[in-house]
């Protein structure tokens, strides 16, 4: 890959932004350190959180009762089109992924980065230290992630090594396989589709196991070349089993559909199946909103850490993309993942922070002529996908 050390446009304006050699990082340093002297999180923040809360637990009840009631309606012969069943069962998979992307996105994700913490007075439940912890898990965030492993894959090493070799999420390196894989290029293309639509079972619980021991065990291999383990006949495995796959998947597509076993062995298998459909939706949902955030042919990589806090700011600002913003409801759908700059410039800030921020965090990127990436969440997966597919590459700066 050749050596770019100075800022590069896709698009059809002329615009020359600051090369990334030239840029005054103590400056930036401390124009975005200014804003954190504004920042008071209050009650109000709070309530935004329990907002979007509602919003998501709202999405998974209404569609589990739509499945509840196109199951049972269905064993009684009650005189329901096959279009009504399709249409209500589906609605109902579509809404329990939304309710799934939004207790993710919406609430986990800045919990975990302890965003609420400073709220006076706030419940321990809704602190980083006590969200999802031990039987709270069950309640808090039952996922195929252990929610452990994801603070420390996601806090951690892929905000702090953001477009590194040491970030668990660079897609590109991640992909390495597939660009060089000898099939044709229609067969990469569905790798990606499929993999979108399983990519928290294929990709986030085994890595952020594997991420989490290597943090734990020192002795072990490098993180990037150590391969996933889902044999239920190894210790490595039993442990991914164990702690991280059967908790949810025993709840979610044993427990669940069983409910329905007064309606008969049928109506278990209809509810099974409409589950199973809304967990596809809800990874594709995820996958949409999470993996373009960092990944494009217009997104910066770097071959060594950063040297300054300065440094690092705009390291997220290379890095990163924000999705089109508007009202609490568009920011809800995206998961707050619109707003990725100012996300990765204040991680441990709530999401009402963002939408705040972002007319000073573009203004300090015009003062300092930095390119502020801002579109539509379906042109950047589109720009991922090719990416994925190894038919663009990213940028690097290289020994800076």
């Amino acid at each position: 890959m050749s050596k770019l050390t100075s800022y590069e446009t896709l698009n059809k304006k002329d615009v020359q932004y600051t090369p990334y050699e030239e840029v005054d990082k103590e400056q930036l340093q401390r124009d975005i350190d200014k804003i954190k002297q504004t920042i008071e999180v209050g009650k109000e923040d709070f309530e935004h959180l329990l907002k979007l809360e509602k919003w998501g637990r709202f999405a998974t009840i209404s569609g589990f009762v739509l499945i509840a009631a196109v199951t049972i309606m269905s064993t009684y012969n009650s005189g329901m089109s096959t279009l009504d069943f399709w249409l209500f069962g589906i609605l109902g998979a579509f809404l329990i992924g939304v309710g799934n992307v939004a207790r993710w996105a919406n609430v986990t994700h800045p919990i975990l980065h302890g965003a609420y913490d400073k709220v006076p007075n706030i419940p321990y439940r809704y602190t980083k230290a006590g969200y999802a912890k031990g039987w709270r898990r069950y309640i808090d965030w039952l996922d195929w992630i252990k929610p452990d492993a994801w603070v420390y894959e996601h806090n951690i090493m892929h905000h702090y090594h953001l477009g590194e070799l040491d970030d668990p999420d660079n897609v590109e390196k991640n992909l390495e396989w597939l660009h060089n894989a000898k099939i044709p290029m229609w067969m990469k293309y569905a790798v990606v589709y499929i993999f979108a639509g399983i990519w928290k079972l294929a990709y986030y619980a085994p890595n952020t196991q594997r991420i989490l021991e290597n943090k734990d065990n020192k002795t072990m291999n490098d993180p990037r070349t150590q391969r996933y383990d889902f044999s239920p006949f190894t210790k490595r495995g039993q442990e991914l089993w164990k702690e991280y796959l059967l908790p949810y998947g025993l709840f979610q597509f044993v427990f669940l559909p069983l409910l329905f076993l007064p309606w008969g062995w049928s109506a278990v298998g209809t509810a099974l199946g409409f589950l199973l459909l809304g967990e596809f939706f809800a990874n594709l949902h995820s996958f949409l909103v999470i993996v373009p955030n960092h990944s494009a042919e217009d997104i910066y990589q770097f071959s060594t850490p950063h040297k300054s806090q300065g440094e690092y700011y705009l390291r997220q600002i290379m890095g990163s993309v924000n999705y089109n913003t508007g009202s609490d409801f568009i920011d809800f759908l995206h998961g707050f993942l619109n707003y990725q700059v100012e996300h990765h410039l204040f991680p441990n800030m709530p999401h009402s922070f963002y939408q705040k921020m972002q007319p000073i965090v573009k203004d300090i990127c015009k003062k300092h002529n930095l390119e502020y990436r801002q579109e539509s969440v379906f042109k950047r997966i589109f720009m991922t996908v090719e990416l994925m597919v190894g038919n663009t590459k990213v940028l690097r700066v290289d020994g800076v």
